[in-house]
């Protein structure tokens, strides 16, 4: 008789899909969470850099997702300074609607503003989602999210582009709308992933170099 290995619900270390697709089942309940969490709106970058950190934990280790490890990562993130970046959200939206009322207004200027409106508001979530992505000591620091940003170029576009897809699919089927963080924040936890990988390859290359 041959025996059969017992079936198992994790993942080898770094495997971005394991069997069954788990890891998009996570990713759908971590977006889940994060729509439920972020409806105080203060929330919101505590909230996302949860399921960045309970993604990043699933990607590194295998085992999957779950309501208890997404609140402790949330407890962990919620503090004072998370909760006064989540002003900001709603207030760079006010911003971007009265410039937009304004866009459509006789100003001079108008026909500039239209388009670099959009772009201004993809480059705001860019790097909003980098900088939840950020693990300690850098957690929602604006500035290390602008430098990685102009430093990681590909990674950037990268992000962008899942940015301006979930806007896409918000607009087109709104009913994806309390799926959508889940993928904005595996994206930007991946691009974080590759991007670290990067820079130890390139430090490591310099030790080499200077040895």
């Amino acid at each position: 008789m041959t025996h059969t290995p017992a079936p198992t619900d994790r993942r080898e270390p770094k495997e971005v899909f394991g069997p069954g697709f788990s890891l998009f089942a996570d990713m759908l309940l971590v977006g889940l969470l994060t729509t439920l969490a972020c409806l105080p709106v203060v929330t919101v970058p505590a909230a996302f850099s949860a399921a960045s950190a309970t993604l990043r934990k699933t990607i590194d280790t295998g085992v999957q997702a779950t309501l208890g490890a997404y609140l402790r990562h949330l407890r962990t993130h919620l503090s004072a300074g998370s909760l006064t970046a989540g002003l900001l959200p709603p207030l760079l939206v006010l911003v971007l609607l009265l410039d937009a009322a304004l866009v459509h207004s006789a100003l001079p200027g108008a026909g500039v503003m239209a388009p670099a409106l959009p772009l201004l508001a993809l480059g705001v979530a860019v790097v909003g989602l980098r900088a939840t992505a950020l693990e300690a000591p850098h957690g929602l620091s604006a500035r290390e999210a602008l430098v990685r940003s102009a430093a990681d170029p590909r990674g950037t576009l990268l992000l962008g582009g899942a940015a301006l897809l979930a806007a896409l699919l918000a607009w087109a089927i709104p009913l994806l709308l309390p799926l959508l963080p889940g993928p904005l924040a595996f994206a930007a936890t991946v691009v974080d992933l590759r991007s670290a990988a990067d820079r130890r390859q390139t430090s490591a290359a310099a030790d080499r170099s200077h040895t």
